[in-house]
């Protein structure tokens, strides 16, 4: 039994794991990377044929996790791809959203590079298509929480709640060894507990090997019980200037996290009841999925749901579609919330808000996510100006600010506290999904806490399992 690192080693986004046993190959997610020093292994052929995949176990929709799918189906994956039914339903519209984005993107560069005489280091068409998309989404097969499920005659698997967005999961992973069995658990995107939307995380007693993320393995969040009081200020702030409060966000639980924050200031009086645009089409499909799936929810919003409410509505949220709509925000005069994609500002409508209001000096930009290295939104946090944005570089003016609180990822003593139920050592913990200073730095801290043995794997990898 293997473990080949494919991406979410030594980095945050791409996350791909390979696993193999007694002839069965099994690759636990199959993500996009996002930062652009990495962005070449999106284009590269895929280290294994993909013919030669068995199953797909998908930890959450999240495109650093999901978004590399239509890609191995074009090129020639067959089997079955397991996850949560709430994964299934978000990862089609992520999926989907990916593939228009990345056939935009291609036609504008190319128009751009002809314009300019120029090539870019990628090929100017997308990655993948609507097509392969749909032909993506017939190898889905959602399974239960708790359900254990064979793969071939050596690999068994169960999921369990990650409590990151919604339908995330845990991988149990048990395969027979030489008469004995060996368990591998996947953290996948760890969540934290007691937050206002979703349950808490599962735990495990019991793990021979770990493959643990360390996003924020080097820091905690302080300061993350008053994320309202940050948001307050910052909407207050840019109301008295007169400007916009433009928001990144994902479309997938931070947007509904913020509408659930917004909605409780401003019935509280907190903050002025403002025009808010959720410019994400996609956020608001996901949106919608929230009340189907009530059982995963916090008691009080699965309540709030249930009596036909929603926790997520307010007066004067808009909810934009077409791209006409989303132009005529910009015609507003007066402070407005805008609420957009992409979290970390690669994609998207999100570009064209910055445009328009990162040079101007009432307005601010607030992020409310975390920002991967070589990404457009780590750009502008870092404090670089001017920054590069649609092809052309972009003086900034608006004031730049950060609520750290909102990340759905464990900070270092939270992912501490899921690894304290594992009864006994495990053989091996493998720290990914991390910049490489926040993985080494909580390998060291694991380490020290437990003295198990701890490693930081590289990308491609190949860790046999003993």
């Amino acid at each position: 039994m293997s473990i080949t690192f494919l991406g979410g080693a030594g980095n945050v986004t791409g996350s791909r794991f390979l696993v193999q046993s007694e002839g069965t190959r099994v690759l636990v997610d199959c993500g996009l990377y996002q930062e652009r020093k990495y962005a070449s292994r999106n284009w590269d052929p895929f280290p294994v044929p993909p013919d030669t995949i068995d199953a797909v176990i998908l930890t959450h929709a999240h495109l650093d996790h999901s978004g590399y799918l239509p890609k191995l189906v074009h090129d020639g994956f067959r089997g079955r791809i397991y996850c949560t039914q709430a994964t299934s339903e978000i990862a089609a519209i992520i999926l989907e959203d990916s593939a228009r984005i990345q056939e935009e993107d291609a036609a504008y560069k190319k128009r751009r590079h002809e314009r300019e005489g120029r090539r870019g280091p990628h090929p100017e068409v997308a990655l993948y298509s609507l097509d392969d998309v749909a032909d993506t989404l017939l190898h889905f097969s959602p399974v239960p929480y708790r359900r254990a499920m064979s793969i071939g005659d050596s690999l068994t698997f169960e999921l369990r709640d990650a409590g990151h967005i919604l339908g995330s999961a845990t991988v149990r992973m048990e395969a027979g060894l030489k008469g004995q069995k060996r368990v591998v658990v996947f953290s996948g995107d760890m969540g934290r507990p007691n937050r206002p939307v979703l349950l808490n995380p599962e735990r495990y007693s019991r793990a021979d090997y770990l493959v643990v993320e360390s996003t924020y393995g080097d820091r905690l969040h302080n300061g993350a019980t008053d994320i309202e009081t940050q948001l307050e200020e910052a909407i207050n702030e840019t109301v008295g200037r007169g400007g916009n409060v433009v928001i990144p966000s994902f479309a997938v639980e931070r947007a509904q996290e913020l509408l659930y924050h917004l909605k409780r200031l401003m019935d509280a009086k907190r903050v002025p009841r403002l025009l808010t645009f959720l410019d994400s089409p996609m956020a608001q499909d996901v949106t919608g999925i929230f009340s189907g799936h009530a059982d995963l929810l916090d008691p009080d919003l699965a309540r709030e749901f249930r009596s036909g409410g929603s926790p997520f509505r307010f007066p004067g949220l808009h909810m934009v579609q077409s791209v006409e709509e989303s132009k005529a925000i910009n015609r507003i005069r007066g402070t407005a919330l805008i609420i957009a994609g992409a979290g970390m500002c690669n994609g998207g409508r999100i570009k064209h808000h910055l445009v328009n209001n990162i040079g101007r000096p009432d307005s601010t930009v607030l992020f409310v996510g975390f920002q991967a290295e070589g990404t457009l939104g780590r750009e502008i946090v870092n404090g670089r100006n001017p920054v590069r944005i649609l092809g052309e570089p972009r003086d900034v003016h608006a004031r730049i600010a950060e609520i750290n609180g909102f990340s759905a990822h464990a900070d270092r003593d939270e992912l501490m506290g899921w690894l304290s139920s594992i009864d006994a050592p495990p053989r091996k913990v493998f720290v990914v999904h991390g910049e490489s200073e926040s993985s080494h730095s909580f390998a060291g801290h694991v380490a020290a806490k437990t003295g198990w043995s701890v490693t930081v794997p590289d990308y491609g990898d190949l860790v046999p399992l003993e």
